[in-house]
């Protein structure tokens, strides 16, 4: 592998402290609410029916997510390429009282049995901090015939809008080509970020032998608001600064 992952492994064990707050709110939460802008699961309707289910979260960080599947009668696993994360994760499922396993591993590279889930999940972790062109297959290799892959980030069109200063908001023009698109570095982080083109994401998830169910562009409700200062709720609202995509192992 390149060097993203030592890179992301650094830069997540530098910015952990800054997470344990979010993640613990995030575990308080009976209802999974997905991405920066908080959208519940009622309204969009990413999960499948998980009560049951083997379930692994790639780059789970703090482990919320797993914990929500927890909740819904799911056995997730947690993995994720940072230990520090990781301890927070262990710290939290002691607060909580919700135990699941949890791997230090990279999402490009899991120490897991083949053909061994039904449901790879990730929200933020994997979806754009791995590489596609690796941890997508990966998520296959994981996957039953008949798995779900549920994975959400932000939208290819906001990272083409986003300004390279770290402190202002996606603007409303282009601002880098689209071509070409795939691995993304800032001059303000450390960190490695992976964002696709729609077509490159859509070959890629059919070559590596998914069926695509759903790409659900998320619009904010008109009084939301979010933490981070690329977006502006004026913006996404116009247009979508979040996605997920849904996809089935055949």
């Amino acid at each position: 592998m390149d060097d993203s992952i030592a890179r992301n492994r650094a830069h997540w064990r530098a910015d952990a402290d800054r997470w344990v707050e979010p993640g613990r709110r995030a575990w308080a939460r009976e209802e999974p609410c997905w991405g920066i802008w908080s959208l519940p699961e009622s309204e969009l309707g990413l999960l499948p029916d998980v009560a049951g289910a083997d379930v692994v979260e790639l780059g789970c960080g703090t482990a919320y997510v797993s914990a929500w599947l927890a909740r819904r009668g799911a056995r997730p696993i947690g993995v994720d390429p940072t230990g520090a994360q990781l301890l927070t994760a262990q710290r939290l499922q002691s607060e909580f009282g919700i135990r699941f396993p949890l791997v230090q591993a990279a999402g490009e590279q899991v120490p897991l049995r083949s053909s061994s889930f039904d449901l790879v999940i990730s929200e933020y972790g994997a979806a754009i901090w791995a590489d596609p062109y690796h941890w997508i297959p990966e998520a296959a290799r994981l996957l039953r015939v008949g798995g779900d892959l549920v994975f959400l980030g932000n939208a290819g069109l906001l990272m083409l809008c986003v300004p390279d200063e770290e402190d202002l908001p996606a603007r409303p023009a282009l601002l880098r080509p689209q071509f070409g698109m795939h691995r993304m570095e800032w001059p303000d982080s450390d960190g490695v970020e992976f964002h696709l083109p729609h077509g490159d994401m859509i070959r890629l998830l059919r070559a590596s032998g998914f069926d695509i169910l759903d790409l659900v562009e998320m619009r904010p409700d008109p009084h939301a608001s979010n933490s981070f200062p690329y977006v502006t709720l004026e913006w996404a609202r116009q247009w979508p600064s979040e996605e997920a995509w849904v996809a089935r192992r055949r």
